[in-house]
């Protein structure tokens, strides 16, 4: 796999993994393995790649730039940089986020995070090389995220009866979008079908602050959920990974253990055939005192380690998943 130094172009975004059927010859190039990525802020990604001011940024400490520096497993991000000491960019990965600022598309790297410019990273930043380094197909990373969104009304899914929640609907809108441009926003991807590879949902902290209906009904709204995108895309299988509401460490406060719980539950859930991951994040946690963004413990205080963890755990789950048994 071959890197290139960091650019993308502003488009659009989100990540998930569908199935369409491949009637081509048998020399035909291999399907693009889709992902969906999606959540509310966290997977919209906070963590700093390399901001450094005194008072807003803690002077950097818990970035990128600053874990690389003082980190004691050189090996474990060896690839980030290029020998010019650039940001690395992927040539067998690529990724698409529409959010507030515009569409942000192209190979994968730094900066496909929920701001404007190069300067965050989220889960997919991780994920995309772990995955990316396991598979021999081309791989897209679809990202649907938005911040301050619960599974209980902002995602809802249809299974769970009432009013559908917008965001789910966007989040479905946005995935078919990326599937139908594929061709269009990433021309290297031309001529090439996309294949159902899977999808990757964190989040929790909206309904975990929420009334407690929305703690009670968690576990039951995420399966429905699961179950939804696997009929909306054809797929009943699609591997799934949920990543923990990890935020505040093991010892977070009960509302957070409420979810946690029921993320682990619906993971194990007979519904879903097996195919499901459930990762603990909580180890992942940094102190803020060792992050640049010491006042925002939802946000994993914006530590890049944190992020970089997380996508690292949540790809190595889903190539377990993927990996024939």
């Amino acid at each position: 796999m071959r890197y290139f130094a960091a650019q993308f172009a502003p488009l659009l975004a989100a990540a998930l993994v569908i199935t369409t059927h491949d009637d081509a010859a048998a020399e035909s190039p291999a399907p693009v393995q889709v992902f969906l990525l999606a959540g509310q802020s966290n997977m919209e990604g906070q963590g700093v790649v390399d901001l450094d001011h005194p008072d807003y940024y803690n002077g950097g400490r818990g970035t990128l730039v600053d874990v690389l520096a003082k980190t004691n497993r050189p090996e474990m991000f060896q690839h980030v940089r290029t020998n010019n000491g650039e940001w690395a960019v992927r040539d067998d990965v690529w990724c698409r986020f529409k959010n507030s600022h515009g569409t942000k598309q192209g190979r994968l790297s730094i900066g496909f995070a929920g701001y404007p410019g190069h300067h965050h990273i989220g889960p997919e930043f991780q994920f995309g090389h772990v995955v990316g380094q396991a598979l021999a197909e081309p791989v897209l990373l679809v990202k649907t995220a938005w911040g301050g969104k619960s599974l209980f009304q902002d995602f809802r899914p249809p299974r769970s009866g009432g009013a559908t929640g917008p965001y789910y609907t966007q989040m479905i809108a946005e995935t078919r979008e990326a599937l139908e441009r594929m061709a269009i926003d990433f021309p290297d991807l031309k001529g090439r079908e996309y294949k159902s590879a899977g999808l990757v949902w964190f989040q929790g902290w909206n309904d975990a602050f929420g009334p407690e209906t929305a703690r009670a009904e968690y576990e039951q709204n995420l399966v429905n959920l699961i179950l939804d995108i696997r009929d909306e895309f054809h797929s009943p299988h699609l591997p799934t990974v949920i990543g923990e509401l990890g935020n505040g460490g093991e010892n977070a406060g009960d509302r957070i253990q409420e979810i946690r719980r029921a993320q682990a539950a619906a993971a194990v859930r007979k519904e879903l055939r097996g195919n499901v991951a459930f990762v603990k994040t909580t180890a992942f946690a940094r102190p803020a005192e060792e992050s640049p963004n010491t006042g925002h413990g939802h946000h994993w205080f914006g530590n890049a380690e944190s992020y970089f963890l997380i996508g690292d755990a949540l790809g190595r789950a889903m190539v377990d998943l993927l990996t024939p048994q």
